[in-house]
């Protein structure tokens, strides 16, 4: 037995190991999940340093989220590789490296890859933690090993735009990307002491590298092709190729997987209608959660001018709702059927999102705080039940492979929901430009008193009379963009409740299959 073995460290360190990895794996995993939020309320000022646009200032996030859900897939590699002491360490140092490029990016390029690199680490290293505290509890107190870590999970979103907020006034934008370093040098230092390891093996066990290429092409093609849809055109050389590389590679993924000996994703079990429909709700739970969390930061210091502090504040307690309600909500999925609280969740959710779509520069701060607390009390009763149902839905064997595909099927929604939700927040913005500039003539008495009005506003401000015209058209202007912008945010929260709306389809599906007897799992046939 290898002196860092777990059974070895346990007997060293006595009852209180099980904690000091608990504690050394927490706190790499508390900095990692702040990075995936803070980041949301430097949007704006991102994209003032660098002058870009929304489409690329995104990538910021669903970059992140996407190499996030790749890494996942590797993770069960590089800890058959390395054993959990260096992939715990190899992943850190991988996150910190991002976070350094992040803050010290001279331009989006290198922002972006910090991020890539960020997403990727914590995508290894977040399941590696999860499956190190849940090994080195006991039987009979798993279930509360596992509670300390989703506890963790939620705090740090709820928290993270708040200290994000507080990094941007206090210093710069850059500070948020520097945030996580202190937390991941001490994650470090106790990891490199209490993390259990192996020996590495003498032979590198088998890995799905043609899948694992396929899958990152297939991400980078299509998300990239939507992020730089409005700004290109949607039917420009480079989007359509883009695209069409994107949907090929996942064409071709998804055969491959059907085809390979040991699949990264095991692409039979959606045969399965029951855990079809749960990954789809998955899928949709994911988008609907993280692009609003993305979204909702950058429209209230867009168009009600918060600053990042108070758009952190903003979205604080909603945050710190969910981590009294999942423990609610999992009482409640065992006592009546999944599906009874997932479809009542994605209705308080769209009914958060309906009332949002009302908001403008106006609405009070709390009123707006209120809409977000009910859009994530949706949220809360969502998850535990969907992850119930999905893994109830196949044979015990399948289990792990199900509980993979279920988070798969999130982040892939999370990285998605935010690279589409912008695409629609541009489209929407131009059109309402368009539309409004459109009423700008001699007939509309609205605009020609405003041009009067600022006009008489800028002679006694002392402004040439040959300037007065031009800054008070500019003046309108102005005042149409911001007109137009308030409007397309108001329609992404709309299409944010629709996709909720619709994902009652899949969740109804799934409440019918268990009133019905469970079909056994569909199996596919095996080409070789």
């Amino acid at each position: 037995m290898s002196g860092d073995s777990a059974e070895a460290l346990a007997a060293r360190y006595g009852p209180a190991y099980r904690w000091l990895v608990t504690a050394a794996g927490m706190i790499g995993t508390v900095s990692m999940v702040l990075s995936m939020t803070t980041v949301n309320v430097a949007v704006p000022d991102v994209m003032g340093a660098f002058g870009i646009g929304q489409d690329k200032a995104q990538l910021m996030a669903s970059s992140y989220m996407a190499t996030m859900t790749a890494g996942m897939l590797l993770n069960a590699w590089v800890v058959s590789v390395l054993g959990e002491r260096r992939a715990f360490l190899l992943s850190l140092g991988l996150f910190s490296c991002g976070a350094v490029m992040g803050g010290l990016a001279p331009n989006e390029d290198v922002l972006i890859l910090g991020r890539v690199l960020q997403g990727g680490a914590a995508g290894i290293g977040q399941p590696l933690v999860m499956a190190a505290i849940f090994l080195v509890f006991p039987p009979e107190r798993r279930g509360t090993a596992m509670g300390i870590f989703g506890l963790g999970v939620v705090f740090a979103p709820a928290i993270g735009p708040t200290l994000g907020g507080m990094m941007i006034e206090l210093f710069s934008w850059r500070y948020v990307f520097f945030i996580s370093l202190p937390f991941c040098l001490v994650s470090m230092v106790m990891g490199s002491l209490f993390m259990p390891s192996r020996p590495l093996p003498k032979e590198w066990p088998s890995f799905d590298w043609t899948g694992f290429a396929l899958l990152c092409t297939g991400l980078f093609g299509i998300m990239s092709g939507i992020a730089m849809g409005q700004r290109e055109g949607w039917n420009s050389d480079e989007v359509v190729l883009r695209l069409s590389i994107g949907g090929g590679a996942a064409l071709a993924f998804i055969l491959w997987e059907l085809r390979v000996e040991k699949p990264l994703l095991e692409i039979r079990i959606f045969a399965n209608r029951e855990f079809a429909a749960a990954t789809a709700v998955a899928f949709m739970f994911g988008a609907g959660m993280l692009g609003s969390t993305y979204i909702i930061p950058v429209f209230v210091q867009t168009v009600q001018s918060y600053t990042p502090l108070r758009a952190g504040l903003l979205m604080m307690p909603a945050g710190l709702l969910l981590a009294f309600i999942f423990p609610l909500a999992g009482r409640v999925s065992d006592m009546v059927s999944p599906a009874v609280p997932i479809m009542g969740g994605l209705a308080v959710f769209a009914m958060g999102f309906a009332m949002m779509s009302f908001a403008d520069v106006d609405t009070p701060f709390w009123t707006f705080a209120m809409y977000i607390l009910l859009s994530r009390a949706g949220l809360g009763f969502i998850n535990p039940s969907l992850n119930a149902s999905a893994l109830k839905a196949l044979p015990p064997d399948k289990v792990r492979q199900a509980s993979g595909a279920v988070n798969f099927c999130r982040q892939l929604g999370g990285a998605f929901g935010t690279n589409f939700l912008v695409a629609a927040l541009e489209m929407r913005t131009r059109f309402h430009a368009e539309a409004l500039t459109a009423t700008q003539d001699y007939a509309n008495r609205a605009s020609d008193a405003l041009i009067s009005q600022m006009k008489r506003l800028l002679a006694i401000g002392g402004v040439p009379e040959t300037q007065l015209k031009e800054n008070a058209l500019d003046f309108l202007g102005k005042v149409v963009h911001a007109q137009s912008t308030g409007m397309a945010f108001q329609d992404t929260f709309l299409i944010v409740c629709a996709m909720a709306v619709v994902t009652l389809v899949p969740a109804w599906m799934l409440g019918r299959s268990q009133r019905v007897a469970k079909p056994a799992l569909q199996v596919l046939p095996r080409t070789m």
